[in-house]
């Protein structure tokens, strides 16, 4: 977990903590465990909406997630540059920046 996405975490508990016992039991417990698609299709799919929907708090948790579920920088570039068409350049600019500024390599 990055630093963003601790602290959203410590945030939720605090403050929402059926919120976070949500999170972690049913978004993270059941639904990227579902069978119907592999954790890098999902990885793909949440990319793509946060980068259109320009959640980028939450981008770089699920950006890490994605290179751990087997996707790579590049492939991560490639999507962004694609979803520069169809969501818009300043949120494709935008989620550059935020995967530029993660660490390369473990």
């Amino acid at each position: 977990m990055t630093s963003s996405s601790s602290r959203s975490m410590q945030n939720m508990t605090v403050e929402a903590p059926r919120l976070a016992e949500i999170t972690q039991s049913l978004l993270f417990g059941d639904v990227w465990q579902r069978s119907g698609l592999s954790p890098r299709e999902r990885s793909i799919a949440t990319v793509a909406a946060l980068t259109a929907l320009y959640r980028l708090e939450q981008l770089p948790f699920h950006l890490q997630l994605a290179m751990d579920n087997g996707i790579s920088r590049a492939e991560l570039g490639e999507l962004i540059t694609h979803l520069a068409f169809y969501a818009g350049w300043p949120a494709a600019a935008s989620a550059v920046d935020v995967l530029a500024a993660m660490p390369h390599g473990k």
